[in-house]
């Protein structure tokens, strides 16, 4: 079966991208291997990792926040200005501090959080998901946890969460089902809820007409 993305059809769909035959040569690995293989399938997992990761250019987490922004994602962390200061726009503190004792990572004092921060086309945050996800495709992300930046291992990873979720059926075109509302779900299963819905929404059009 003939890969379904190319060069061109990847450029036509991702104009800015950078590092374009190595992400056609990475999307096409983990679309293989985890099933992405019908049209239908491709259009809404490009669609998804589009707006996840700003079009592949966004492949760690942004944690240089301000004192304001800080108390809106964390206000049990940070209930007041004063609380949040010493973080701002101190993103390996911030890490330390809000992913300590969480997601299998050690104290503050360990650096987990920063060393294991989101990662990937779909982030991949916390040690325990490091060492889960590495140990089923195989890469060492426990010794090499920013392999999760570089195009092969993103795009495996987020493959690897795609097909473990169901996603492959979601997007599936069947007759008993609303394409529209499976997508929804598609991208409350990625984001926890309906975060940037009509991005994704865009970026599903724009797939969809690639294989039109």
């Amino acid at each position: 079966m003939p890969d379904l993305i190319t060069d061109d059809r990847l450029q036509s769909f991702l104009p800015r991208l950078v590092e374009l035959t190595a992400w056609t040569a990475a999307l096409n690995e983990a679309m293989t291997r985890f099933e992405i293989a019908s049209p239908e399938r491709a259009a809404a997992f490009l669609a998804q990792i589009a707006h996840e990761s700003a079009e592949c250019s966004r492949l760690v987490e942004n944690l240089s926040y301000s004192a304001k922004r800080l108390m809106d994602v964390w206000p049990k962390r940070f209930p007041t200005l004063e609380r949040a200061l010493p973080y701002e726009r101190q993103p390996e503190r911030l890490a330390n501090y809000v992913y300590a004792k969480r997601l299998g990572n050690g104290d503050t004092a360990t650096g987990d959080g920063w060393r294991f921060r989101g990662r990937g086309l779909l982030q991949v945050t916390g040690r325990a998901n490091y060492h889960a996800i590495g140990l089923a495709l195989d890469l060492p992300l426990d010794a090499e946890p920013e392999l999760l930046s570089q195009p092969h291992a993103a795009a495996l990873s987020a493959g690897h969460f795609w097909k473990s979720r169901g996603l492959n059926e979601l997007a599936d075109d069947r007759n008993d089902d609303d394409d529209d509302e499976d997508f929804v779900r598609i991208s409350v299963t990625i984001n926890g809820g309906r975060a940037g819905l009509e991005s994704r929404q865009r970026y599903w059009a724009k797939a969809k007409a690639l294989f039109a």
